[in-house]
C-alpha cells in the first residue's frame, strides 16, 4: 500500500509544481480556450484562459507510475489507453488553438483513432493480460460470453467514457473532481478487493493528479484540461473497467458521466424528433446554470452525486465477489 500512496502523492505534487510553469508558458504564447458562441453567456469571460492542462496531468501521472510499476499487463493496457486518448485530445486541442476555433479534428478522424485504440486494448487484455471475453452482470450474479463481439463492447466503453468525461468538462473542476472520485473507487476495487497493486498504483496516480490539478482548475479556473485531459482521463476510466471486468458496473460507478451523456442524447433526440428541448441547455450542468444556479453550487452537488454512485458501485462489487 505504501507505493500506492507514494505514487498518488507524487502525482499530486508534480501537478501542483508543474502547473504554474505551464500556465505561464501558455499565457506567453496566447494559447487560450475558445468559447463556443452558443454556450452560456457567463462562459465568454473565460475565453483566453490557458488550456491543454491535460499535458500536465499526463506528466504527473506518468512519472510516478513508470518509476514504481512492475509492468503488469493490465496496468500497461490502461496506461497505454490513457496516453493514446491523451494524444488524440492533444491533436484536437492543437487544431483548435492553431485555427482559433472551438471545433477540432474531424469526427471521422476521431472515430478511426478511437477504434484503433480499442483494438489495441482488446489485444492487450485478451492476449497478454488474460482477460476473458465474458461480461459480468453483477446485479444478477451472472455472466455472458461475448466472444467475437467483445472488441465492440470495448470500443463502446472507451468511446463512451472518453466522450462522457469530455462532456462533463464544462465547468471549472467538475470533470477532474468526478474522475478523481471514480478512480478512488477503483483503488478500492483493485487493491483492497483484488490485491492488484499495479492497477491500484495507476488509479492512485490519476486521483493524485486530479486533486493537484484542482488547485488551479477549481472555480475560478486559471487553466483548463482541454480535450488532452478529458479524453485521457475518460479513456483511463473505460480501460480500467475493461481490465477489472466492471464494464457494466461502470454505468453505476461513473453514474455522473452517464447522466451528462444521457442529457445530451435526450436533448438531441427530442429536438430532432419533436423540435422541442427537454433541458434549457445540454449537457445537464448547463441546464442548472441557465436556471440561475451558481457554478460552485452545481459542481459541489455533482461531486456529491458522483460520490454516492461510486460508493454504491464499490459496495455492489464487493458483495458480488463474496
Amino acid at each position: 500500500m505504501g507505493e500506492v500512496l507514494i505514487g498518488g502523492t507524487a502525482a499530486l505534487l508534480l501537478c501542483v509544481f508543474l502547473s504554474p510553469k505551464f500556465i505561464a508558458f501558455m499565457h506567453d504564447r496566447q494559447f487560450g480556450q475558445h468559447i463556443r458562441e452558443e454556450g452560456p453567456a457567463g462562459h465568454h469571460a473565460k475565453a483566453g484562459t490557458p488550456t491543454m492542462g491535460g499535458v500536465v496531468l499526463l506528466l504527473a501521472i506518468s512519472v510516478p507510475f513508470l518509476i514504481l510499476t512492475d509492468g503488469d499487463w493490465r496496468a500497461v493496457g490502461v496506461y497505454g489507453t490513457l496516453v493514446a486518448c491523451g494524444a488524440l485530445g492533444f491533436a484536437d486541442d492543437y487544431v483548435k488553438i492553431v485555427k482559433r476555433r472551438s471545433l477540432g479534428l474531424r469526427g471521422r478522424t476521431k472515430l478511426i483513432i478511437t477504434i484503433l485504440i480499442s483494438l489495441a486494448l482488446w489485444w492487450v487484455a485478451t492476449e497478454q493480460a488474460g482477460i476473458t471475453t465474458s461480461v459480468r452482470l453483477r446485479f444478477a450474479d451472472a455472466s455472458i460470453d461475448l466472444g467475437f463481439a467483445f472488441p465492440i463492447l470495448i470500443y463502446l466503453v472507451i468511446a463512451g467514457s472518453a466522450n462522457a468525461v469530455n462532456l462533463t468538462d464544462g465547468l471549472d473542476g467538475l470533470a477532474a473532481g468526478c474522475v478523481g472520485i471514480v478512480m478512488l473507487a477503483y483503488i478500492g476495487i483493485t487493491y483492497i478487493t483484488t490485491g492488484d497493486r499495479d492497477l491500484a498504483l495507476l488509479s492512485a496516480c490519476v486521483v493524485g493528479a486530479c486533486v493537484g490539478f484542482l488547485w488551479f482548475n477549481a472555480f475560478p479556473a486559471t487553466i483548463f484540461m482541454g480535450d488532452t485531459g478529458s479524453l485521457a482521463l475518460g479513456g483511463a476510466v473505460g480501460a480500467i473497467a475493461v481490465m477489472t471486468n466492471t464494464e457494466i458496473l461502470l454505468i453505476l460507478i461513473g453514474g455522473i458521466f452517464v447522466l451528462e451523456a444521457l442529457s445530451v442524447m435526450i436533448q438531441v433526440f427530442a429536438f430532432r424528433t419533436f423540435r422541442k428541448r427537454v433541458f434549457l441547455m445540454a449537457p445537464i450542468h448547463h441546464h442548472f446554470e441557465m436556471r440561475g444556479w451558481s457554478e460552485t453550487k452545481i459542481i459541489l452537488r455533482f461531486w456529491i452525486i458522483a460520490i454516492i454512485c461510486a460508493a454504491i458501485g464499490f459496495t455492489l462489487y464487493q458483495a458480488s465477489i463474496r
